[in-house]
């Protein structure tokens, strides 16, 4: 976790945005910037009582939506029931999730962003955002 004195990207974003920032809301921010995985409303909880244990799921739930509607997160749904949460970014990434173990892999392809780009203008249309998922299992000998 960042050094308390250390302000986390999702934290300096709040600032620069005038957003009220309590200690609560700090706790919550730097485990959102900390995550290396795309964690769900409950871990996110787990994560955050561990350094403040007066921090309720209530305040984990009502600090998500509020940074998901201040545009700092991005909702991500990837079946399995739970929505999940990265912090927002201007680099583009797609997603690999494992459907045997839950593992999300993100992943860059320029090959493939292009290709979006061509079928969307073969249709007709200007591509201006996509979201891809792709689901699989691992390959034999390879898990």
């Amino acid at each position: 976790m960042a050094d308390q004195k250390t302000v986390s990207r999702i934290e300096q974003l709040c600032i620069e945005r005038n957003m009220k920032m309590t200690g609560q809301r700090r706790v919550i921010a730097r485990v959102l910037s900390d995550a290396a995985d795309h964690p769900d409303v409950e871990e996110l909880y787990r994560r955050s009582v561990k350094v403040d244990s007066k921090i309720s799921i209530a305040t984990v739930y009502r600090t998500v939506r509020l940074f998901e509607e201040a545009g700092l997160l991005d909702r991500l749904d990837f079946g399995d029931g739970r929505a999940r949460y990265e912090p927002s970014s201007d680099d583009h990434h797609d997603h690999l999730i494992d459907v045997k173990s839950g593992k999300v892999i993100e992943f860059q392809e320029e090959h493939v962003e292009e290709l979006q780009r061509t079928v969307a203008k073969k249709l007709g249309y200007e591509l201006v955002g996509h979201r891809m998922e792709l689901y699989g299992i691992p390959l034999k000998g390879s898990d």
